[in-house]
């Protein structure tokens, strides 16, 4: 196997440490891949099914979201759930969002707070449209099924099995040495993320990783170590076109237009965040930045030399 990897910038501005190819970065919505495998490791245990509706394990919590919407709209973006950050609403990537103190989010049973109160926009299963919020029950439901909590569920279904030793949900306010801090511009100054984002994550985005640990994910995840093959190929095959991405989705990864290539990306205050992997190549590029916009012009340019062209 050939590598080619390049760190560049600083992991932390404020005391000149620099990012290495070992430095953790945040990937944002990268996640929810994570998430999908955690809830279909479930599945195939036997815990939940992809018809499972999101009530049956809620009960009266989130009383707005239709008593119709199950495990499978939730994975696929088809819920028509109200978004608790809603990416069709025009809000820059430097405002403040959260109705609720970032600190306060630190377990996913938190998150009910900042989800609560959000009408449904369409009935389950009309159309794709992205939904944070539907990540985040998904990590409520296989927490509650599973009797544990999600990031512990996520580390033991997920990265073990892929060998991914440097990704975790980490608190934004503790981070440890190793780890790059976002940042982004406001009112002209470089400043931290750690306002703009919960303390710790859930199942729509707030891991961190490396490089080389999302390559272990997808050479684990095609060689059958997380999921089952079978699984595989029923996530990574189209559910949904999405044209005003040029993409498609399938369950927790976007798929390329027209091949069977598969992604992950991530884009948030102080976070971007890019991997595509052709499986039948076995060509894999990954972008990871500290910044919003910085693995952007990097990814674009990796894709147009690596990506095959339409036929």
């Amino acid at each position: 196997m050939r590598v080619l990897a390049k760190a560049y910038g600083l992991a932390d501005r404020r005391h000149c440490v620099a990012n290495t190819l070992e430095t953790r970065f945040g990937i944002a919505s990268g996640t929810k891949g994570l998430t999908a495998l955690t809830v279909v490791g479930l599945i195939e245990h036997g815990a939940l099914s992809l018809s499972t509706t999101a009530r049956s394990v809620l009960g009266r919590d989130l009383p707005l979201i239709d008593e119709r919407v199950t495990v499978e709209h939730l994975l696929g973006h088809r819920s028509g759930i109200g978004d608790y950050v809603d990416e069709d609403a025009g809000h820059a990537i430097t405002d403040y969002q959260l109705k609720v103190p970032v600190n306060e989010l630190s377990t996913t049973e938190a998150y009910l707070a900042v989800l609560h109160g959000y009408p449904a926009k369409f009935p389950p299963g009309e159309r794709f449209s992205y939904c944070n919020s539907g990540y985040v029950v998904l990590a409520l439901i296989a927490e509650r099924v599973a009797g544990r909590p999600f990031h512990e569920l996520v580390r033991d279904r997920v990265c073990t099995p892929a060998d991914m030793r440097g990704t975790e949900f980490l608190r934004s306010d503790e981070l440890p040495p190793g780890t790059a801090t976002g940042y982004l511009p406001i009112e002209g100054v470089s400043r931290t993320n750690v306002f703009h984002l919960p303390v710790c994550g859930s199942g729509d985005g707030g891991i961190y990783s490396t490089a080389a640990d999302i390559s272990a994910l997808w050479r684990a995840l095609f060689a059958g170590k997380i999921v089952s093959r079978d699984w595989v190929a029923k996530m990574t095959r189209p559910h949904s076109d999405v044209p005003s991405e040029g993409r498609r989705y399938g369950l927790g990864f976007w798929l390329h237009a027209t091949h069977d290539t598969v992604m992950l990306t991530g884009y948030d205050a102080g976070v971007s965040f890019r991997s595509v992997h052709d499986p039948r190549a076995g060509l894999t590029h990954t972008v990871l930045s500290n910044t919003s916009d910085g693995a952007w012009k990097i990814t674009r340019h990796l894709d147009h030399k690596l990506v095959p062209e339409p036929e």
